[in-house]
């Protein structure tokens, strides 16, 4: 904050923060990525308890999505490259993408 003095009037200028947007991350339903890598995935990458990482790989399973969480635009591309990344390692072609809240 900072103050401008012009001999009569004294004028504060504040600056606004703005909450940076949020991003739901969303993983993909393929015909091949198996339930287990996927909650492996949930509780490695997201740090999701197993209980509710095999309820999102249920939602992915018979939905065809699952969302696993809202990040920032960072986080959630950097989310998603670690999955990309973890799915290639091991041969799956599971999906995960983000949609702006």
């Amino acid at each position: 904050m900072s103050e401008q003095y012009d001999g009569q009037l004294k004028e504060e200028i504040r600056e606004e923060i703005k909450e940076p947007d949020m991003y739901r991350v969303i993983l993909l339903n393929d015909d091949y990525t198996t339930t287990d890598f996927v909650v492996e995935v949930l509780v490695s990458i997201f740090h999701k308890p197993p209980i509710e990482a095999a309820k999102i790989m249920m939602d992915v399973h018979k939905k065809g999505k699952g969302v696993v969480g809202l990040y920032t635009h960072d986080i959630a591309a950097t989310k998603i490259a670690q999955v990309h990344s973890a799915a290639r390692d091991r041969e799956y072609p599971l999906k995960c993408i983000m949609e702006k809240v």
